[in-house]
């Protein structure tokens, strides 16, 4: 699970940030049911305590959670401390905490403020936790998986903040890749659409998506969360020991096709 798979018998130990929602908490369930010990991290604690309710008995106990913002310097050092207290070793980041909604309004509106909001979640939370997991990862020859969006390399109108965000975290893969290899793989996945409706905290099944939702990607549907939690998992395997400083968009092809009105 990790680049040496001789390293310790003792199972693998995950952070998987934003892990309360969405494309995190798909994640932690695939995680931990491959046999890691995941600490999961998210600023609400309201849904970190829904995400451990859901859980199956076995699968709760290698669950810990850790309330922090990822944007808090502070808060991000102490949850990994806490993390590693419990488990002694740190083998896996999935750096993936972030504001999910893309839209900023005109570019002329939008504010210092919540440009920096948006960098500072999406872009400076993932240097964060990985200025302070990198010293624990390299010790296991472990593996970071950084969560890109399709929107890093095409955008909607009025997406400035987030797409410079995920863009941002394309090159920030490569760069790590480079400066913590051999030690270390960083990879980046870049989802396309994912419905993750059905990965949020309550029991509210969500409405079906439209047919022509499914229809326009190549792939005919639109993507789910464990979609992008098995590519995580995958990147964090030993199948995937060659592969590092790489983004792998995972968006049912839809940044491969030509849209023209006829």
């Amino acid at each position: 699970m990790t680049n040496d798979q001789n390293a310790s018998v003792t199972p693998p130990v995950a952070l998987v940030t934003g892990a309360a929602r969405g494309i995190g908490r798909a994640v932690t369930r695939r995680l931990l049911g491959d046999g890691y010990h995941v600490g999961a991290l998210d600023h609400d604690a309201s849904a970190l305590a829904d995400l451990q309710t859901g859980l199956a008995a076995g699968l709760r106990a290698h669950c810990q959670t850790l309330v922090a913002d990822v944007a808090d310097e502070s808060a991000v050092q102490s949850a990994i401390e806490q993390l590693v207290s419990t488990h002694g070793q740190l083998d896996v980041l999935v750096n993936n905490a972030g504001i999910a909604d893309p839209f900023n309004g005109p570019i002329e509106s939008l504010s210092l403020a919540d440009w920096n909001r948006v960098i500072g979640t999406n872009l400076t939370g993932y240097f964060l936790c990985t200025k302070h997991a990198a010293p624990l990862l390299r010790q296991r020859r472990g593996c970071i998986v950084n969560m890109a969006s399709s929107r890093a390399y095409q955008s909607e109108a009025e997406t400035e903040a987030y797409a410079a965000s995920k863009g941002g975290i394309v090159a920030l893969t490569h760069a790590l890749s480079i400066s913590l290899g051999p030690d270390v793989r960083v990879n980046a996945v870049a989802p396309g659409w994912i419905d993750v409706r059905d990965q949020q905290p309550g029991d509210d099944t969500p409405a079906p998506l439209r047919a022509v939702d499914h229809a326009q990607h190549p792939g005919g549907r639109v993507g789910r969360g464990d979609d992008i939690a098995g590519l995580v998992a995958f990147l964090c395997g030993p199948d995937a020991g060659f592969i590092t400083g790489q983004t792998l968009v995972a968006d049912g092809g839809m940044t491969r096709k030509m849209i023209y009105q006829h």
